[in-house]
C-alpha cells in the first residue's frame, strides 16, 4: 500500500469533493477526505458487492454488526464499557447532532459551542432555532484550551454542551482533567452533552483519548456518544454512524420522539464496510497514522522556519492543522488570498465562527509530496505579497 507517493492526476479522476470543487490547478488541502487508499478490509467489502451483485436491502440478522463492533472497539482500545443495546445506527455525525437538538431542547433554548468549531455545530444551532452560546478556546502559548471562567459566566440557561472531542479544527484531544472540569459543569448545570468523538481513533502520540462517557455513570446518563469509522477510515460517503446513550431514559426518549422510519436507513455497503474497518483495519490504520505523524511535524517545521508570523500548535489529533494568519494581514481572508494567489484551497477560518477570518484549517492527509507543494505554493505566495 503506498499511502507517501500519490498520483495527483489519479486523485483529480475521485468523484468526491475534495478534488472536484475547485477544479484543475487548484491543490485542495480543505475538506476533512483523506488522499489515501482505503484499508484492504473494506476494499474486499466494497469488491465482494460487487462481484455478487449484492446491493439489496441489510438482512435483519445484521442489525447489530455495527453497534457490537463500536462496542468491542471502545472497550479494547480506550477501556470504556459502551454497551452495543444503547446504540442506535444512523447516516452521519451531524444527523445524530441534529436530531438529538431536536429531541432534546426546544427552539430557544441554550446550546454551548467552543469556537473555533466544524462549522455543522453552528450550523445545527441556526438551523433547529436553538440560542447558540459560544465561549472561544484561548490559545495559552502551547495549545488551546477551554476558558472555564468564561464558559461559567455565560452559559446561564443552557440546555445542550456540544462537544468536539478530540476538538475539530485545533486538533486538541481534551485532558482528563479538562473533561472532568466539564462533566461537573454539566452536572451542576443540568445540561445533556452531546459528544462528536470521530476523530479519536486519529489521536496521536503524546496525547490519551478518554471518551466523555467513560468518566463515571452520573456522566454516562446525560452523555449521547457519536462516532464513526469515516474519518478514521476514509469513507464518509458511505454514510454511516452511531450514537451510543448513556442511559435506557436517553435511548427511549430519542426513538419515540424520532422513530426508525424518520432517521432513514442504512445501506448494506455502509454497514459491513464500518463494521470491517473497526474489526479489520488497524494494521490499515497504525501505517497511516504513522505518516500523518510525520506530516504534522513536518508542517510545523516548516511554517516554524518559513512562516513565522504563523501561528500553528501541534495538532494532538485529527489530520487537520489550525493557522491563525492575522500578522500577514492577507485580503479578503487568507484562504480566499491563497486560493487566488497560490492555488491551494484551505478551509475559510470564518465558518468556523465569529472573529476566525483571518484563520485558515489546513488538511495534511496526503503524500509528503504533495503537501510540501502545498506549502511551497503558500510560501511563495505570501512572500510575493
Amino acid at each position: 500500500m503506498k499511502l507517501d507517493d500519490l498520483d495527483p492526476a489519479r486523485l483529480r479522476q475521485r468523484l468526491s469533493a475534495k478534488w472536484q470543487h475547485y477544479g484543475e490547478g487548484v491543490l485542495p488541502a480543505w475538506v476533512a477526505e483523506m488522499d489515501f487508499p482505503i484499508a484492504p478490509a473494506i476494499r474486499a467489502v466494497l469488491e465482494r458487492a460487487i462481484e455478487h451483485d449484492d446491493f439489496g436491502y441489510p438482512a435483519y440478522e445484521y442489525e447489530r454488526l455495527v453497534p457490537e463492533a463500536f462496542a468491542e472497539r471502545m472497550r479494547a482500545r480506550y477501556g470504556w464499557n459502551a454497551e452495543a443495546d444503547r446504540v442506535v445506527v444512523l447516516s452521519d455525525v451531524v444527523q445524530g447532532i441534529y436530531l438529538c437538538l431536536l429531541a432534546f431542547s426546544a427552539r430557544g433554548d441554550g446550546v454551548v459551542i467552543q469556537t473555533p468549531i466544524y462549522p455543522p455545530f453552528l450550523f445545527s444551532a441556526r438551523d433547529t432555532e436553538r440560542r447558540a452560546i459560544t465561549c472561544p478556546l484561548v490559545d495559552d502559548g502551547q495549545r488551546h484550551v477551554i476558558d472555564f471562567e468564561r464558559l461559567r459566566a455565560e452559559s446561564d440557561g443552557a440546555r445542550v454542551l456540544l462537544l468536539c472531542h478530540p476538538h475539530n479544527p485545533t486538533g486538541r484531544v481534551w485532558a482528563r482533567a479538562e473533561l472532568e472540569a466539564l462533566a461537573a459543569l454539566a452536572i451542576e448545570r443540568d445540561w445533556l452533552v452531546l459528544s462528536d468523538e470521530i476523530h479519536a481513533d486519529l489521536t496521536h502520540p503524546g496525547a490519551t483519548f478518554v471518551p466523555f462517557a467513560a468518566l463515571g455513570p452520573e456522566v454516562a446518563a446525560r452523555t449521547i456518544t457519536f462516532s464513526s469509522a469515516s474519518k478514521a477510515f476514509n469513507i464518509a460517503g458511505l454514510r454511516c454512524a452511531v450514537a451510543h446513550f448513556g442511559s435506557q431514559d436517553l435511548q427511549t426518549r430519542f426513538e419515540r420522539h424520532l422513530p426508525a422510519h424518520v432517521r432513514g436507513g442504512i445501506g448494506i455497503l455502509s454497514q459491513h464496510a464500518m463494521t470491517a474497518a473497526w474489526r479489520e483495519g488497524d494494521a490499515w490504520l497504525n501505517e497511516v497514522k504513522t505518516l500523518l505523524d510525520r506530516q504534522r511535524r513536518r508542517l510545523l517545521e516548516r511554517v516554524q522556519h518559513e512562516l513565522p508570523e504563523v501561528r500553528l500548535r501541534l495538532p494532538e489529533a485529527t489530520y487537520l492543522a489550525w493557522l491563525d494568519l492575522s500578522a500577514l494581514r492577507l485580503s479578503p481572508t487568507p484562504a480566499e488570498f491563497l486560493r487566488r494567489r497560490a492555488q491551494v484551497a484551505l478551509s475559510d477560518g470564518a465558518a468556523f465562527g465569529a472573529g476566525f477570518g483571518q484563520c485558515a484549517r489546513l488538511n495534511f492527509a496526503t503524500s509528503p509530496a504533495l503537501l510540501d507543494e502545498i506549502l511551497d505554493r503558500v510560501v511563495r505566495a505570501v512572500r510575493a505579497g
